[in-house]
């Protein structure tokens, strides 16, 4: 029986096992450091109160509890031999398999930039997720007790980058500030909130047309997001950030969503890395001079048709996960293996409520509003794996949206996120980035 091991448990790694364990004559041992798979394009709204962590996060086990030739592992893969198709993890545990796939992820790129990797909370994991959001709420709580925090930047949120995620979480805080929890923290006076988008380019989304560009934009001023354009975040501090033209914005929630690269494994392989350190990969996603590894997703360098790399998303990694099962069951099978084809499924992004961007298929239609705050609601429900967690976010965003019931705002890890006020550092910094209306 062919043994097939699986390095990670995300969009990639998960269809991937799916599929297979559908043949009988194969045996998959499936790898990750959690025991869950976690779906990245909601952990914005687990840190902004809209969904609970368990409308994005699934437990593997029970994913595979009706396959019996699938067994998952808990442990963090550190190392590989793709010679012989062998992974060694962080406690010591060999897996070998007749097949090796790597679909690791990856982790938040900083980009060396001093204090971020202390200091900011990137969006990632669900662990950041959920982090981000305890501390959201710890300010809260903190100016709700003495209001004369406000001053210190207890209510600005930075959001670094402007891409799908920053833009999302961006808006969401917008919403969250200004409509969610105002009948929450009745004391508080939330029109001295401020929600600061920073980007060091010229332009909101930029993998988006500028019709959908220029719509964020003003979506994101409507829904009370201030937008710095053209200007980058040099430095992170526990008060304040300093920015690239010299200014100063203080704050005690800089938030990153700056940018990704291939997870540490990809640097313990022996091999020469691409852009954002990941593997390089040929159209079947088979790793060159290895015959039987194959790299996926985020942990992978993807290339479409017309030759250029394929976006970061989860449309794409799930789409690669089952081809790569349709691969190797064709190489057990000895049967011909076509060259991968992507289904543009198009690009989309939330700005807040009733407020969406969405580009379908290869000449990019574009639709904006509530026809695309809807079309984003239906196709992130269908990515997700689980039919009880399509039925149950889809109730939560029902809740919310029509009977204005929100997620509890459960401050529920106060002691990790807690806020050191005594920290005289960002008192001494004035502030040069004035509100921008």
């Amino acid at each position: 029986m062919n043994h097939i091991v699986i390095v990670g448990g995300g969009s990639a790694g998960l269809n991937c096992a799916r599929k297979l364990s559908a043949h009988p004559d194969v045996r998959i041992t499936l790898i990750d450091k959690n025991n869950y798979q976690q779906f990245q394009p909601l952990l914005y709204q687990v840190a902004t109160a809209i969904l609970t962590p368990g409308n994005a996060a699934f437990s593997l086990r029970s994913i595979f509890r009706n396959h019996a030739n699938v067994n998952v592992k808990l442990g963090e893969v550190i190392s590989a031999d793709l010679l012989t198709r062998t992974v060694h993890t962080k406690d010591g545990k060999t897996y070998q398999g007749d097949w090796l796939v790597l679909a690791a992820g990856a982790q938040v790129n900083f980009f060396g930039t001093p204090g971020a990797d202390k200091h900011a909370y990137p969006l990632y994991l669900l662990r950041d997720a959920e982090l981000l959001r305890s501390r959201i709420l710890t300010l809260l709580e903190s100016v709700d007790r003495e209001p004369s925090l406000v001053a210190e930047g207890a209510l600005n949120f930075v959001v670094v980058g402007a891409g799908a995620t920053g833009t999302e979480t961006a808006g969401a805080l917008g919403d969250m500030t200004q409509r969610v929890l105002k009948d929450v923290y009745r004391n508080l006076n939330f029109s001295k909130s401020r929600v600061i988008l920073v980007h060091v380019i010229h332009t909101v989304l930029n993998a988006f047309s500028e019709g959908s560009q220029i719509y964020a934009s003003e979506m994101l001023k409507k829904h009370g997001v201030e937008v710095l354009l053209g200007v980058g975040v040099k430095e992170v501090h526990p008060s304040y950030v300093v920015l690239t033209d010299g200014s100063t914005i203080l704050t005690r929630a800089t938030i990153w969503a700056g940018g990704l690269k291939a997870s540490n494994l990809s640097g313990a392989l022996g091999i020469r890395t691409g852009h954002g350190d990941r593997i390089e990969v040929q159209p079947d996603f088979s790793v060159k001079d290895f015959p039987g590894v194959y790299a996926l997703g985020d942990f992978a360098n993807i290339s479409g048709v017309d030759g250029k790399p394929l976006p970061q998303l989860a449309s794409v990694a799930q789409q690669a996960g089952r081809y790569c099962a349709d691969a190797i069951a064709a190489s057990i099978a000895g049967d011909p293996v076509k060259p991968f084809r992507y289904f543009d499924m198009g690009i989309m992004a939330m700005i807040g409520r009733n407020a969406a961007v969405t580009e379908v298929g290869e000449h990019r239609h574009e639709l904006t509003g509530p026809l695309a705050f809807a079309a984003w609601l239906a196709v992130h429900a269908l990515l997700l794996v689980p039919t009880r967690a399509k039925i149950e976010t889809f109730i939560e965003w029902a809740w919310d949206y029509f009977g204005r019931t929100h997620v509890d705002p459960i401050l529920d890890r106060p002691e990790e996120v807690a806020v050191d006020w005594t920290d005289a550092e960002g008192k001494n910094v004035p502030l040069t980035k004035e509100p921008l209306f």
